[in-house]
């Protein structure tokens, strides 16, 4: 066990419970706040079946969000005045039927939308026109990449991935993703393979 992790286990350890721990940092009671951020998983359903997935997504998955839960969902954004960000993630979100469904309504509520987006599902079928409805609708693109490297991106998502992911990220920049003066926000997500952490 690491020093870090040593301290954190004893420290652990000098309390009998959890609320014991917050009282004596000055933090209870835990009370809820306001709903700001909303994150939906819309399924499993995804065009990839990536090593580092935490939800188990592939082409093989079926489970997927039914347009009635989606309706739910848009009722409850109606009735959340608190509610800041709409943030859509799977699986592969975009393969959802209700993905656009959902982003028409959170825009028309003036939500901020993230979509979690794993780039080649760009190239999927019916999904020509992703890009310029995601630019239209403002959707800022949260875009998983698991490394800078080709070699690295084929072995976790299979050959030719990294090719089609810069190719989906080069057609983002073209409608202005990734430009300051565009206001199209698009951010890069690293995907380690395992349960490791940097060292300190």
């Amino acid at each position: 066990m690491s020093g870090a992790s040593a301290d954190c286990y004893r420290a652990a350890m000098h309390f009998a419970s959890f609320p014991a721990a917050l009282q004596s940092s000055g933090l209870a009671p835990l009370t809820a706040a306001q709903v700001t951020w909303l994150q939906v998983n819309v399924g499993k359903v995804c065009n990839q079946a990536c090593q580092h997935c935490h939800v188990g997504a592939g082409p093989k998955r079926t489970e997927s969000m039914t347009s009635a839960t989606a309706d739910r969902l848009i009722r409850l954004m109606q009735a959340s005045p608190h509610l800041e960000i709409l943030d859509l993630t799977g699986g592969a979100p975009e393969l959802n039927p209700s993905f656009r469904t959902l982003v028409r309504a959170a825009t028309e509520l003036n939500l901020r939308v993230i979509d979690r987006c794993n780039l080649s599902v760009l190239f999927e079928p019916d999904q020509e026109d992703l890009v310029p409805f995601l630019a239209e609708h403002r959707v800022e693109v949260v875009a998983s990449l698991p490394c800078y490297l080709e070699d690295n991106v084929d072995k976790q998502r299979g050959k030719g991935a990294f090719d089609l992911s810069i190719a989906a990220l080069r057609q983002l920049n073209k409608v202005g993703y990734g430009h300051s003066e565009s206001h199209l926000v698009l951010d890069l997500v690293y995907n380690p393979v395992g349960a490791h952490l940097p060292p300190e």
